[in-house]
């Protein structure tokens, strides 16, 4: 076996059948987990390698996956030719909600995994076996997002105990068809937090600000421009120099405002001429107020 580093940790993945979504959290007491651990394919599966973790299962397992085996039967496959089978663990979840989970026997204390409707979680150099059973319950328990459900699991791990070695990076994937900025890819979410001293928190504010800056406004957060919200953007506009004192025209107060939007990157919630985002609007307010 070649030696490489151990990458002892826990992580889920998750699969959410009303929108297709697929997905991993994961945190270790390890340099950038993220550019391990994680791999997903929209429409295909998800994988989670770890413990002297063999990053050929990531590629690998999604192409098995893609020809139509199961979860159970990539891992079965993955697992069958590779002679240092005892030191890996691997969480798997197809495309179509089969989850599996599989912990080698040589793995280092407290290493195992619980598979369960749509997810898989697993971890390794554990404090004990409860940080597994909080993710797992956690997932089950929890409403919301896939992204949502993945983060409140992997949050609750670390309550109950987490890895024994301590905590430095986190990572959330989520990937779904077109889910990409601009349409363009499956990457929906992927995000990490290579070196941190509390990486799960650190990971959650950052999804926080992704959802601010790219998700999709909903009909809720969309509203008019009447006439005091005109002065409170007009005045915040001028403040941060996008609108000149005396400008008059309105065109100068669409120009001013659609500046804003794009230097700070909130064209994923541009809207037309007389509305706007609440969420752009309550950021432009604050912002003026620093």
């Amino acid at each position: 076996m070649k030696q490489k580093d151990l990458v002892a940790t826990f992580s889920i993945v998750g699969f959410d059948p009303k929108t297709e979504e697929l997905g991993i959290a994961v945190q270790s007491k390890f340099l950038g987990v993220g550019a391990v651990v994680p791999w997903a394919k929209a429409g295909v599966g998800a994988v989670a390698t770890q413990s002297y973790a063999n990053t050929t299962y990531g590629p690998r397992g999604l192409e098995l996956m893609a020809a139509g085996k199961s979860a159970q039967e990539t891992i079965d496959i993955l697992t069958s030719d590779d002679e240092d089978r005892s030191l890996r663990q691997v969480g798997i979840v197809d495309g179509k909600g089969n989850a599996a989970t599989f912990t080698g026997e040589k793995c280092f204390d407290w290493a195992g995994g619980i598979a369960g409707k749509h997810f898989a979680a697993q971890g390794n150099i554990l404090v004990s076996e409860a940080t597994v059973k909080a993710m797992a319950s956690t997932f089950e328990e929890t409403t919301g997002t896939l992204a949502e459900r993945l983060l409140a699991a992997l949050d609750a791990a670390q309550e109950a105990g987490g890895d024994f070695r301590g905590k430095q990076s986190a990572a959330l994937l989520i990937v779904k068809e077109e889910g990409g900025y601009g349409g363009y890819n499956d990457r929906s979410i992927d995000l990490r937090v290579d070196d941190h001293p509390d990486p799960i928190k650190e990971l959650i504010r950052i999804y926080e600000l992704q959802q601010l800056y790219f998700s999709k406004p909903t009909e809720e957060d969309v509203i008019d421009i009447d006439e005091d919200t005109l002065v409170d953007i007009s005045n915040a506009l001028q403040t941060l120099g996008y609108l000149k004192e005396d400008a008059c025209r309105a065109d100068d107060f669409v120009e001013g405002l659609n500046q804003f939007i794009l230097t700070e990157n909130f064209e994923e919630r541009q809207q037309p001429k007389g509305k706007i985002d609440k969420k752009v609007l309550q950021f432009l307010l604050n912002k003026s107020k620093q």
